[in-house]
C-alpha cells in the first residue's frame, strides 16, 4: 500500500468589507472546503446583524475559511483577499462605511501573522496600491456565525440589484486574474 497524502485542514478568518462579497470570492477557490459568513473581533458575545450594523459592538463583517493548504496556500488565499477588496480605506469598501466592514486578517497561527506581515509589506514595497494599506493583522477571536439569511449569499441570489453592482464585479475580477485557482464548477 502506497502512502497516502493526508492534508491537515486550516481555517483562515477576513473581514474585507460586506461578507456576502468576501464569501462569494472565496467559495470559488479550489481547495476552499467551506466559506461562512459571520463576525468577529467585537465585545459582545453573539451579535446579531442589527447590532452589527451600528457599528457599536466592534466586530467586523468576516468569513471564517476551511482550506486545503495542500490545494491552496495561505499566502494565495492573502493575494486573492488583497486584489478584491480595497485594504487602503479605513473602516469602509465602497458605499460601506462603519468599522463592521474594515480590512483585518485574523490570524489563526503564528506562521499565518508572519505570511500576512510579510505579505503586506511586500505590497508597500512595491507600491502596489496608491495610498497606504490599512489592513490589520490580530490575532483569532471568537467567531459568530451570520444568520442563515446571510449564508451563501451572493449564490442565492444573483439577481438582487447589490450582488450584480457589487459583487460581479469582483467575481469577474476573479475569474480573469485567478482562473487557474478557481473550482472546476465555479
Amino acid at each position: 500500500m502506497g502512502k497516502q497524502n493526508k492534508s491537515i485542514i486550516e481555517t483562515a478568518v477576513f473581514a474585507g468589507g460586506c461578507f456576502w462579497c468576501t464569501e462569494a470570492v472565496f467559495q470559488r477557490l479550489n481547495g476552499v472546503e467551506e466559506v461562512l459568513s459571520g463576525y468577529t473581533g467585537g465585545t459582545i458575545k453573539n451579535p446579531a446583524y442589527r447590532e452589527i450594523c451600528t457599528g457599536r459592538t466592534g466586530h467586523a463583517e468576516a468569513i471564517k475559511i476551511t482550506f486545503d493548504p495542500l490545494k491552496v496556500s495561505y499566502m494565495e488565499l492573502l493575494e486573492v483577499f488583497f486584489a478584491t477588496h480595497d485594504p487602503t480605506t479605513l473602516n469602509r469598501q465602497g458605499n460601506d462605511v462603519g468599522t463592521q466592514y474594515r480590512s483585518e486578517i485574523f490570524y489563526t497561527s503564528a506562521q499565518q501573522k508572519a505570511q500576512a506581515e510579510e505579505f503586506i509589506a511586500l505590497l508597500e514595497k512595491g507600491n502596489i496600491f496608491a495610498s497606504p494599506v490599512v489592513t490589520a493583522i490580530s490575532e483569532e477571536k471568537p467567531f459568530y456565525l451570520a444568520e442563515e439569511e446571510h449564508q451563501n449569499y451572493y449564490n442565492d441570489h444573483r439577481q438582487q440589484p447589490y450582488c450584480q453592482f457589487i459583487i460581479d464585479p469582483k467575481i469577474k475580477k476573479l475569474n480573469t486574474y485567478f482562473s487557474k485557482k478557481l473550482n472546476s464548477t465555479n
